[in-house]
């Protein structure tokens, strides 16, 4: 074996997880970085060459790295999938049905207006290059909804938009390219509808058989659970190749409708299976933007020159404000939430394996499509990789800022999410609150919520564990979880749910009073969050000192009145809960680190009541 070729299947997912830290360490959006580390690997070696230096075959590359690349679209498209409850539908249904129809037409039909005008492509290639472009997809537009954090309106439509859009826009392209390009003689429109018809059905029916069967073979503890994630993945896998055997480009459908299908039905838990899959996707994901912009040219987008940069630019400017304005009249959605999403949609790996594909068809075809068609054929992955680049980098670097100043987002929230609703809890958020920091308490204690609601808190009557709690609570503004419940275990619990929404620093849990138990009696060390406001600060300690007279403090440090002034003033007894900068920035002490308040602060106590 070539040792490059070694070297180089080694090293691109050590370049993507690099990729990846760095875009959460510097907050940019991590397929920028991914793309810039594919184009300056490529720069040095490419994947086409390596693979046809081994198999001494010049086309051997894209015959290995395009199956490649659509089994890990489909797997990409199903994790995606796994995302989407139909729950989410209620308020943004007709906006999300709109968006994938009626401003995918619009768009197809402006883009192509734009290549042709613009490009002087002829008008088949330019209605094809149309088709391609109108997909999104989630390998761009998760990664930028975890780097924007829009509201749940918003950040539902956007994510429904761009995994339903991908078979849409795949689709589109087979049905253009079959009816605008002469390669297979002069299709009808009769047989462009029975090649519709044939793919939605089978990919619908393909998708939700693969559901029935896999919840079938789970329910009735047929597979062991150690072989879930395997099942799943072949499920994904073989489910995409025969839906594509039956009917072309049926396969995306397949997933798609199977990841839904999936993640909306109540028989069996798949959360294992969806941690799973979110794992391998962003491996697949590092990978192949690292893998395609590596077999990109930089001249061959150099090329493309002003009239390139035009192209790109009307597809900014023009298209999609049109496009979503004209779906979005008359709708439930305020203007600011159809500013945002006229000025989001980038495009992803969908759209770069797709106008390889075509582009690769056509050459293969060129007596039949005709030179000037082939030669324009050349250029749609040069200009598809010039959109995916540029709509990631203007999108990514200007969507946060735009979602702030519309007041649809906060990238670094301070907002709590609290669990419990005790006197001193409100308390507690009742101060935070005063300050400007977004407080929602979840208790299942209705005279509790009733009487946060009357202090003016956000409350919700629920189970913090309950499904209600995962899909329905708006936690726009808000960034951390604190389990303040009196019960140890269902504090411990809601911390390993919101781990994965939050992440497991933004997860606090008050101590269990089973901290010094041996570990026969203990929770488990790993299935705990941060322990808040220090050593002891057990449920029970706060109930008994504030039955007896302490409560919680707000005091304002100054070069005058320092730490060690208030320390001197309320004693040893004086616990640190929190500490607030004059930026709104919020620090909660924690057993491991405990908040040392500095000037200019302001600090949340509990203090003891005065002998």
């Amino acid at each position: 074996m070539d040792d490059r070729l070694f070297y180089y299947l080694a090293g691109v997912p050590a370049l993507g997880a690099l990729a990846q830290w760095l875009a959460w360490r510097l907050r940019l959006p991590s397929i920028l970085l991914l793309l810039s580390f594919g184009v300056a690997l490529g720069s040095y070696i490419q994947p086409d060459a390596l693979l046809a230096a081994a198999g001494s075959d010049e086309s051997i590359g894209p015959k290995i790295l395009f199956p490649i690349v659509s089994l890990s679209v489909a797997i990409i498209l199903f994790e995606g999938g796994l995302t989407l409850r139909l729950s989410e539908l209620r308020e943004s249904g007709r906006v999300v049905f709109r968006l994938v129809t009626f401003a995918a037409l619009i768009s197809w039909l402006l883009t192509a207006v734009c290549a042709r005008l613009v490009l002087g492509f002829d008008w088949s290639i330019a209605l094809l290059l149309g088709a391609i472009l109108v997909v999104t997809g989630p390998t761009v537009v998760a990664p930028l909804l975890r780097h924007i954090r829009p509201t749940r309106r918003v950040g539902s439509i956007v994510k429904w938009e761009g995994i339903v859009i991908d078979p849409i826009g795949a689709i589109l392209a087979v049905l253009v390219f079959e009816q605008t390009l002469p390669l297979h003689g002069d299709p009808s429109f009769f047989s462009m509808a029975t090649t519709l018809i044939k793919t939605v059905v089978v990919g619908g029916a393909m998708g939700v058989a693969t559901t029935y069967c896999l919840v079938g073979l789970i329910k009735r503890f047929m597979l062991p659970d150690f072989l879930h994630g395997l099942a799943f993945f072949t499920s994904v896998l073989g489910s995409y190749a025969l839906s594509n055997a039956l009917a072309h480009e049926s396969g995306l459908i397949t997933v798609t409708v199977f990841g839904v299908a999936l993640a909306n039905q109540r028989v069996i838990s798949i959360r294992h299976v969806v941690e799973f899959k979110e794992n391998l996707g962003v491996i697949l994901l590092s990978c192949l933007f690292i893998v395609l912009g590596s077999r990109l040219e930089p001249n061959d987008v150099f090329q493309l020159g002003l009239p390139g940069l035009g192209f790109l630019l009307a597809l900014v400017l023009v298209v999609r404000p049109v496009s979503v304005a004209a779906a979005t009249w008359n709708t439930e959605l305020s203007w600011r939430e159809r500013i945002f999403l006229a000025f989001l949609a980038p495009r992803g790996i969908v759209a770069a394996a797709v106008s390889s594909v075509f582009a690769l068809r056509v050459a293969t075809n060129a007596t039949l499509a005709g030179g000037e068609i082939a030669s324009q054929a050349e250029k749609l992955v040069p200009i598809t990789f010039l959109v995916i680049i540029g709509t990631v980098a203007i999108y990514g670097l200007l969507a946060s800022p735009v979602a702030r100043l519309l007041k649809l987002s906060d990238q670094n929230p301070q907002g709590l999410l609290i669990a419990g609703a005790e006197s001193w809890v409100r308390d507690f958020g009742k101060m935070l609150q005063s300050e400007g920091v977004a407080v929602l308490l979840v208790d299942t204690n209705y005279s509790h919520v009733a009487a946060a609601r009357m202090d003016g808190l956000e409350a919700e009557c629920a189970s913090i564990l309950s499904e209600h709690a995962k899909e329905e609570l708006d936690l726009g503004g808000i960034g951390r979880m604190l389990a303040m419940t009196p019960n140890d275990e269902v504090n411990a619990l809601a911390v390993h749910e919101f781990a994965h929404e939050f992440g497991r620093a933004n997860v606090y849990q008050l101590a269990p009073s089973d901290a010094g138990s041996r570990h026969r009696e203990s929770v488990a060390e790993h299935k705990r969050g941060r322990e808040l406001f220090g050593d002891g600060a057990f449920y029970h300690v706060f109930q008994h000192r504030v039955k007896y007279g302490a409560r919680l403090k707000r005091t304002n440090l100054t070069v005058e009145f320092t730490l060690s002034d208030f320390q001197n003033e309320y004693g040893d007894s004086a616990l640190i809960l929190a500490a607030l900068g004059s930026s709104g920035q919020l620090r909660i002490s924690t057993a491991s680190h405990p908040v040392v308040p500095e000037a200019g602060e302001v600090v949340i106590a509990l203090v003891d009541a005065e002998p």
